[in-house]
Order: structure tokens, then C-alpha cells, then sequence
């Protein structure tokens, strides 16, 4: 397991870290990061705050490759705060905007999403995966993206 013991990390090894596939877990909310002024404007999100809860990160221990997982709950701050490429996500799937970053040469996408609750609203982590295929976002509308380290729109 890595080093760095963030946010994220500390939730997974109070509630989930050897947990059997499935179980049930205490439902907690994290606050993982802030999102910058520039994704902000991209997506016309009007928090800034980031959420994370113990059913998502469980989900994700559940379905994804070990070294995946280690490297998401590592990074997702990076991912999320410092996206390369933002697209809108498609209306079949869950989440409202895919953030891609690339780590250790892989690309990586997590999902957000703006959520209803209690008369308030937040950004929260729907899901994060490494890409594997190219082609996979291929049919996705690219809000943005970082392109020879100067931002494009």
C-alpha cells in the first residue's frame, strides 16, 4: 500500500481495507479536494468542493485491480484538482463530467457528479477507473483539454 495517508486513504482503511466483497460498510462523506477557478468555469459547476463516500470507495476496492486501486486512492486529489481533459459525460451513464489525468503513463477518469440533498447541492465522486482503451471516450464531448502546457477551450 502507499505511503501517503490522505483523505482518502485514512477512509479506506478505517471502513473498507479487508472488508469481503459486497459487505456492507458505514456510510461516510470525505471532502477530498477543492476543484480550481479553471474547472470551474469549464464545467459551470458553481461549488468547489469535492466529496467522496465509503459506498463509492467500496464499490471501487470491490471491482478494480489492486495496483488500479492503490494508484486511484493515491491520486484522486491530482485527478480531480489537476485534470489534462474534462469531457461531459453521456446522459446513459452516471456522473455529469469525466476528469482524465495521466498517471504512471495510464490514463485516468473520474467521474463527478452535482448531487441533491437536504436543500443543498455538492460535487461527488461517482466513480474513477484507469482508461484502458483509446477509443473508449471517443464519443465523448471534450470541453477541455491541457495541450502543450497551455490550456485550450
Amino acid at each position: 500500500m502507499p505511503k501517503r495517508r490522505g483523505v482518502v486513504a485514512k477512509i479506506f482503511y478505517n471502513h473498507i481495507k479487508n472488508t469481503p466483497p459486497k459487505a456492507i460498510v458505514t456510510l461516510e462523506t470525505v471532502y477530498v479536494c477543492r476543484l480550481t477557478s479553471a474547472v470551474l468555469k469549464i464545467t459551470k459547476l458553481v461549488d468547489f468542493k469535492v466529496y467522496l463516500n465509503t459506498k463509492i470507495l467500496k464499490h471501487l476496492y470491490d471491482k478494480r485491480p489492486a495496483e488500479e486501486f492503490d494508484c486511484i486512492i493515491c491520486h484522486l486529489h491530482e485527478i480531480i484538482k489537476y485534470p489534462e481533459k474534462i469531457y461531459k459525460n453521456k446522459t446513459s451513464k452516471s456522473g455529469d463530467f469525466c476528469l482524465i489525468k495521466k498517471i504512471n503513463d495510464f490514463e485516468y477518469l473520474c467521474s463527478l457528479q452535482l448531487l441533491s440533498e437536504d436543500d443543498s447541492t455538492k460535487i461527488v465522486v461517482i466513480t474513477a477507473f484507469r482508461v484502458r482503451d483509446e477509443k473508449y471516450l471517443k464519443n465523448y464531448e471534450l470541453l477541455w483539454s491541457w495541450k502543450g502546457g497551455t490550456p485550450s477551450s
